[in-house]
């Protein structure tokens, strides 16, 4: 960092970018060098004959600022110089493309100069490029294909200098050959033989040369569509699982019923290559319990992965907590029924003990058995809560609220297609 003059050569301290270098004229004039914040690559002179009138420094980096002043080619500096901003190849100009010397000692705005580049280019199937210099301009990428294909399109691009490459993309293709011997060669354009196609439509091409490069093609295409039956519809108080896309050929729907209700009729269908579902659609009936059973184990199996049970004991009707137990369930029916509760009623002493599932009385026989199997006691209410696949889940000996109920149903023992009719017909009781 030094300049030589006529006093000879003189040192520059701590140089800092962007950097103004000031030099006395003897005509009384200023000199001024100004450097771009990234280098003195490009340097604005900027001269006055004035001293109290300076602007401040202008530089283009990688471009060029041409200047014009009212008062001579000498007075680069001076009030109402106008100063024409370019770039060099390579790099676009962001910002004003002329600026002027204000009153303030500034230029009337700023421009500065940003390296253009293209897009990165796509790879390239069953081949590769290499670029001479990135995605600047003037670099060029050569393509090459896998040994087996050969390219077809351009092979080589440039960066261009609006930010877009020459040419288009090229392929490569793999060559084969049906016929024994050399003297044929068959280029294919398309999926490659034996490849599944997915449904739509495929233009597949195929160029043959021989050995004097006489050349022929073809070219036709493969609309692949799939067979479909109609979209079966889930039936009232149930849900459909589907195999495949659910309604191609082959597909599968398997039909389920919601708590609470038994499927009437064939539990599966098939799309047919007729386009028809096999069968009929079965419905979704309410379940009948049957209480004319042997055992316990008997009537219970019949709410296996069907429904909850709340058993509910008490040793007389006119039990405080089983008369406010019940007027609280009265008013949560609905609650119950969409999280597919039934409830089981076993109150009083023998030889007066009653039990009974909704208007379904149980004999003595059951009652005993169910009592000794749940271990639920005659001598104070109690309350046994029994999940869809046995298990007791909970036991109470007070009265339960209806939402105390529910939260743990909704929090802990849904399962995911009962959460999602939960999220469906969440105000469904409302």
């Amino acid at each position: 960092s030094s300049w030589t003059d006529a006093g000879g050569t003189r040192e520059l301290q701590n140089p800092v970018l962007p950097l103004r270098v000031l030099l006395s004229l003897p005509t009384g004039g200023d000199l001024e060098f100004c450097a771009p914040p990234f280098g003195w690559g490009h340097l604005l002179l900027l001269c006055s004959r004035q001293k109290k009138i300076r602007p401040y420094c202008i530089g283009v980096y990688h471009g060029e600022a041409t200047c014009y002043s009212p008062r001579g080619g000498n007075y680069r500096s001076s009030m109402g110089t106008r100063c024409e901003l370019s770039c060099d190849r390579g790099y676009r100009l962001i910002g004003q493309r002329s600026v002027q010397c204000l009153l303030n000692r500034h230029w009337s705005g700023a421009a500065y100069c940003r390296q253009i580049r293209c897009h990165t280019l796509p790879a390239i199937h069953h081949g590769s490029y290499q670029c001479s210099d990135g995605v600047k301009v003037d670099s060029h990428c050569d393509y090459t294909c896998q040994p087996g294909y050969h390219l077809e399109g351009d092979r080589s691009r440039m960066c261009m200098d609006d930010g877009r490459w020459s040419g288009g993309d090229p392929i490569c293709v793999g060559k084969f050959s049906p016929f024994p011997g050399p003297a044929f060669s068959i280029t294919l354009r398309g999926p490659e033989p034996g490849s599944e196609l997915p449904e739509g439509e495929h233009i597949i091409r195929y160029t043959v040369y021989d050995q004097a490069f006489n050349r022929a093609s073809c070219k036709f295409s493969v609309r692949v569509q799939v067979s479909r039956c109609p979209v079966l519809k889930a039936p009232e108080h149930g849900y459909l699982r589907c195999s495949s896309a659910g309604n191609n050929y082959g597909a599968t729907c398997e039909y389920h019923c919601d708590g609470g209700y038994e499927r009437q009729g064939a539990p599966l269908r098939v799309c047919q290559s007729s386009r028809q579902w096999s069968g009929s659609q079965p419905t979704c009936a309410p379940m009948q319990i049957n209480v004319d059973v042997n055992s316990a184990a008997g009537l219970l199996d019949q709410f296996y992965e069907k429904r909850r049970l709340l058993i509910i004991s008490a040793p007389d009707p006119s039990d405080r907590y089983y008369k406010m137990q019940n007027a609280m369930l009265q008013q949560a029916t609905c609650g119950l029924d969409l999280r597919h509760i039934t409830v089981v009623e076993l109150v009083g002493l023998p030889p007066h003990e009653v039990g009974r599932i909704r208007e379904l009385q149980l004999s003595a026989n059951i009652i005993e058995q169910l009592r000794l199997f749940l271990h639920i006691t005659r001598s104070r209410f109690n309350i046994v809560f029994v999940d869809k696949d046995g298990t007791d889940r909970e036991r109470y000996i007070q009265p339960v609220t209806p939402e105390e109920l529910f939260s743990l149903v909704d929090n802990y023992l849904l399962s995911s297609h009962e959460a999602l009719q939960r999220e469906q017909h969440r105000d469904v009781c409302e």
